[in-house]
């Protein structure tokens, strides 16, 4: 059994920036990660002609400073998300084609939908970053769904299925298993609505060539033997004198440590004392989302020829949305696509092979013949992986931000917590995991035995 300041448990982003302000501070660290490999729900493929594709979480935006600065840190570049050209929508189906801000809505429905935004970005505003449950009326915003709210504020069927596609976009889950005041503090999180749905401008604008992947990879190599693969963590202890972390090969001791992991996967770990009852509380409720990411190939981009930008918004089909995923010179022609929240559970009950059909059906219905035949499809069931349980993050239902919010961030004696999750600006995202990992660093390292 090895003595260490500080354990670290997952090596996502958050994990492995915490660690590396740890060492950089002279303390000494270890990182445990469940599976063989790094990087959390950031993941690396190749197509079968050497092309990369991301498997999960890929884009960033120009506001999303600290992931930013962490790519050049790291030598790694980005590019422009392709953004050129018309996108297009499926509603009741019919093809829309559109250059604006509409999403190809009627111009009743368009209204309705600005109507509604607007209504929501003003509720944000009232929303503390900070501690969301002290928010101005948080116990009326919480006790409702997003599903509820707007079922009170419009009954236009096409606004209506605007939103029931739009959410399960932004969560990988249903407006009815959201609160209203998760929503309002995620948008605010995000800076504006707009900021969570677009690409150009938004937070879909770029990519990092070669893939995010690469950011932990290249924070893995740094910290060398200090992390440790093939970990799974199953029990913490702690009493006065430190913390004993066993996992799967061993145990190690520290002073403290920082559980970088999705909470409802934190609340499955063995705990000795057990944990307050408001940590386990949150835990229980605050389920991942359900998303599987698709990955579709030609030879060429050729929706491009047509003037289409790949983005595609289906508010029929199971496969809700498209953008374009080329390379940076467009020498093969991506797709990606997202089977989301109820679509996604339904989706993960066929074989893969229908899965596929499926997919390359909407694809053909958005843009053409020419997407009947694939040179390759890949996929990744995010629900299927049991150290991660669902993407895009974990969401609060009606009611537990303003009962068990407060044990989100909260250290738990000598425990800390980090995670995208639990960030409150760009939370969910991948700047924001890498605030959390900071955050979690300068506490531990803020308590002098550490």
């Amino acid at each position: 059994m090895t003595n260490f300041d500080v354990v670290v448990v997952g090596a996502g982003l958050a994990g492995l920036t915490a660690a590396r302000a740890v060492r950089a501070a002279g303390r000494s660290v270890i990182v445990l990660e469940a599976r063989g490999r790094v990087a959390g729900r950031t993941l690396g493929h190749r197509l079968s002609d050497g092309t990369p594709v991301e498997l999960g979480g890929q884009w960033i935006g120009r506001t999303q400073t600290e992931v930013l600065k962490l790519v050049d840190e790291l030598g790694l570049e980005t590019f422009p998300t392709y953004d050129d050209g018309a996108a297009v929508t499926l509603y009741n189906g019919t093809l829309t084609r559109y250059a604006d801000e509409t999403f190809g809505l009627s111009a009743e429905g368009a209204a309705t939908v600005g109507r509604l935004r607007q209504e929501l970005e003003g509720l944000a505003d009232t929303v503390s970053l900070s501690s969301p449950w002290t928010s101005p009326a948080a116990a009326e915003l919480d006790r409702q769904s997003v599903g509820e709210w707007l079922h009170t504020r419009t009954s236009d069927t096409e606004a209506l299925a605007f939103w029931g596609a739009i959410i399960p976009a932004l969560f990988s889950a249903e407006p009815a298993e959201l609160s209203l005041l998760h929503f309002l503090f995620y948008i605010k999180s995000g800076g504006t609505l707009g900021n969570l749905v677009s690409t150009t401008g938004g937070a879909q604008e770029l990519r990092v060539v070669g893939g995010p992947h690469l950011m932990s990879e290249r924070l893995a190599d740094q910290l060398g033997d200090a992390v440790r693969l093939n970990a799974p963590v199953r029990k913490v202890s702690q009493d006065h004198d430190g913390v004993r972390v066993d996992f799967e090969g061993g145990q190690v001791t520290a002073q403290r440590v920082i559980v970088a992991i999705p909470p409802t996967l934190a609340g499955r770990l063995v705990y000795q004392p057990a944990l307050p009852a408001s940590r386990d509380g949150l835990t229980q409720q605050m389920p991942m989302g359900s998303v599987i990411k698709v990955q579709v190939a030609y030879p060429t981009p050729f929706w491009r020829r047509a003037g289409l930008s790949g983005f595609g918004f289906s508010l029929d089909e199971g496969l809700s949305v498209t953008m374009d995923n080329s390379p940076p010179d467009g020498s093969r022609g991506v797709l990606v696509g997202f089977f989301e929240g109820a679509h996604a559970r339904s989706a993960a009950l066929l074989p893969l092979e229908e899965r596929r059909v499926s997919a390359v059906a909407t694809l053909v219905r958005m843009f053409g013949p020419e997407a009947q035949n694939p040179v390759e499809y890949a996929e990744q069931n995010w629900m299927e992986e049991e150290y991660t349980r669902g993407c895009y993050g974990g969401r609060l239902g009606a009611g537990v931000w303003t009962q068990h919010g407060a044990a989100l961030t909260e250290p738990v004696g000598r425990i800390h917590w980090a995670g995208a999750e639990t960030s409150d600006v760009w939370n969910g995202y991948m700047d924001g995991a890498i605030r959390s990992g900071r955050r979690a660093a300068a506490e531990v390292l803020g308590h002098q035995e550490a």
